[in-house]
């Protein structure tokens, strides 16, 4: 990854089609914005099934059982899991999971939706994708046409994950005043999606075995970059699993004890 800070008169050049009166500068990276999020799940899924790891599908966790010392079982619709240690990394669901133990983990559901274009050729298929810091709109190539993204400050958190076709109007608002010729950009709402933001209130991730419940380990709260973070994530829990340290992150500055202080906070089961 080769990331540089460009003057706005670098990015006016490269992209004469962006409204850039407002534009100072950015950073640019080439590559910037492209992942196959349900390629990445099932590459980690093949390798841990290879390395020995069970997989069940379609169980729903009913349950966590304990006893003096800790853990004792997970229950599930398919049946039970003996186990001393439980990661949460349910997603949105992870503070229905983390009630089972008596845990109010500040995380919520956001929906979060996505508008593809049609085929497109204004503007050029060979840009990164482009933030509009001002407002938070952003889109990509995405075959022959455009992924457009924007979070609507006016969604409230629940499970909704039906696609509002109001929304349309909304993002390509936003998305002519920053590219004008997007204002012919065609769009079909039956191609566009929702999904489920798990967030906290500061936007940051809760990460780390929790105060009081020795074995429960949460790593919840991504907030939109999930599939970024999963890498690293991965390593430190199991480092945190199974040293109790990780050289990964500075440990201390989890701070989880801000939670038990009822403030926010930044074989093994995983939900």
């Amino acid at each position: 990854m080769n990331v540089r800070l460009i003057s706005g008169d670098e990015i006016r050049n490269r992209f004469p089609q962006l409204r850039a009166d407002d534009i100072v500068g950015g950073s640019f990276c080439s590559t910037d914005g492209f992942v196959d999020p349900y390629s990445a799940m099932n590459g980690f899924m093949a390798w841990a099934a290879d390395h020995g790891a069970l997989l069940w599908k379609n169980a729903t966790v009913t349950g966590l059982k304990c006893d003096a010392k800790g853990f004792v079982s997970v229950e599930t619709t398919r049946g039970s899991i003996v186990t001393r240690q439980v990661v949460n990394c349910a997603g949105a669901w992870a503070a229905a999971v983390a009630k089972m133990v008596g845990i109010d983990l500040p995380v919520e559901p956001l929906r979060r939706m996505l508008v593809p274009s049609e085929p497109f050729e204004e503007f050029p298929h060979t840009a990164p994708m482009i933030i509009d810091m001002s407002n938070g709109f952003h889109f990509r190539p995405e075959a022959r046409g455009f992924l457009l993204a924007w979070n609507d400050p006016e969604e409230t958190p629940g499970f909704k994950t039906d696609f509002d076709p109001g929304f349309v109007e909304k993002i390509l608002t936003r998305a002519a005043a920053r590219v004008p010729c997007f204002a012919n950009l065609p769009v079909n709402p039956k191609r566009a999606w929702a999904g489920l933001y798990e967030m906290t209130p500061d936007h940051h991730p809760i990460l780390g075995e929790a105060p009081g419940v020795p074995g429960f380990f949460l790593a919840n709260g991504f907030s939109g970059h999930g599939v970024m973070h999963a890498p690293a994530t991965g390593k430190i829990l199991c480092d945190l699993i199974l040293t109790g340290k990780t050289e990964m992150i500075d440990a201390s500055l989890l701070n989880l004890n801000r939670f038990a202080e009822g403030r926010l906070i930044h074989e093994t089961a995983v939900l």
